[in-house]
């Protein structure tokens, strides 16, 4: 959601990726008994990361398999939440679905939900010169834990089905890249829900620089990143400036009931390191899969020409396999459960 212009941009190690990559065992922490451990730590960093997030799901009773030919079950849709927010931000999104019959899980990132860290000082009454400086345990994960622990979920839903893997924002646009690239096998359909795709570029903070960025509204953050390792907002501020700053950038036509309900589902620190890592798209791999883009026409924090930037050059990198895309007239907070996306998700399932 919120990216920080100031902090430094490191590149994370990318991997070598076999476009026949063999499914795992999703039952096995080891995987594939023909895949040998490097291999595997080729595909995710295959270092044994902490699950320190929780898949809240929302099953819903299985449509009918289909009668003709072999028997197909249901598609599972999975759903990535963008920075400084969790899981909670899918739920009503997945009630319409399970009212509607799909099955669907949001994942809570490493980090985020009920693993997320809230300074002491974030605590009314709030200590802002101590907030500035509180040490963070969020400022050690990377993208890479996003995407390894996303694949641990993705590999499970995919042994009762297809998957349909959705993202929102930065770090849900992130995390499809990574997975794209990494287990493009077990993925049915991407749908970015205003999310970043880094395609000529290879960081979300390269993306930043762009001219198509130039419009961004920026939102206040407190102390510095490269110091805290975390991007941290201060959501419970009290100073309407920041409130203000805060609408005008995320929730620009919600009421201010709905807004204070918004900040308060929000989480204030963020990995700094999500901004520099390489999630750069592989067409051999992410680009093989069929994929969609929502665009949110109303975001001033991720502006629609930047988004149309991103969906030309996915396009351009596969011309045989190009973005459904679909306008949405919100801002970037959505809400997710829009009429609109929940028709278009229930169109692809």
């Amino acid at each position: 959601m919120i990216a920080r212009r100031d902090q430094p941009v490191v590149p994370l190690r990318r991997r070598s990726i076999d476009p026949a990559t063999p499914v795992i065992d999703p039952d096995h922490s080891e995987g594939d008994p023909s895949m040998s451990e490097p291999t595997r730590r080729n595909l995710l960093r295959g270092t044994a990361a902490t699950a320190t997030g929780a898949a809240v799901a929302a099953l819903a009773a299985p449509a009918a398999a289909r009668a003709d030919g072999d028997r197909e079950q249901a598609p599972t849709f999975v759903l990535v939440h963008s920075t400084s927010c969790s899981s909670s931000w899918w739920g009503p999104l997945i009630g319409e679905l399970a009212l509607r019959g799909h099955r669907a899980l949001a994942v809570d990132l490493p980090g985020h939900g009920p693993g997320a860290y809230y300074p002491k000082a974030y605590q009314a009454p709030q200590d802002l010169k101590a907030l500035a400086t509180e040490p963070s345990p969020t400022a050690k994960l990377t993208v890479d834990d996003y995407a390894e622990h996303v694949e641990r979920v993705v590999t499970r839903a995919s042994a009762r089905g297809p998957v349909i893997l959705a993202g929102h924002g930065d770090a849900g646009g992130a995390v499809l890249g990574r997975l794209g690239n990494a287990i493009p096998g077990r993925i049915r359909h991407l749908v970015y829900i205003d999310a970043f795709l880094c395609v000529d570029l290879a960081t979300m903070g390269d993306y930043q620089q762009v001219p198509e960025n130039g419009g961004a509204l920026p939102v206040p953050a407190i102390g510095n990143p490269a110091e805290l390792g975390v991007a941290r907002i201060n959501w419970r501020s009290g100073n309407p400036k920041d409130v203000a700053a805060f609408k005008a950038a995320l929730a620009a036509d919600f009421t201010d009931e709905a807004l204070r309900a918004m900040l308060n589902s929000l989480q204030p620190d963020e990995a700094a390191a999500v901004w520099g890592a390489d999630v750069k798209v592989d067409a051999r791999t992410w680009g093989r899969i069929p994929r969609t883009y929502v665009r949110f026409s109303k975001d001033r924090t991720f502006p629609v020409a930047l988004q149309d930037r991103m969906i030309r050059e996915a396009d351009r990198l596969t011309p045989r396999n190009r973005f459904k895309v679909h306008t949405v007239a919100a801002p970037h907070a959505g809400p997710l459960h829009r009429p609109e996306i929940v028709k278009i998700l229930d169109g692809l399932a």
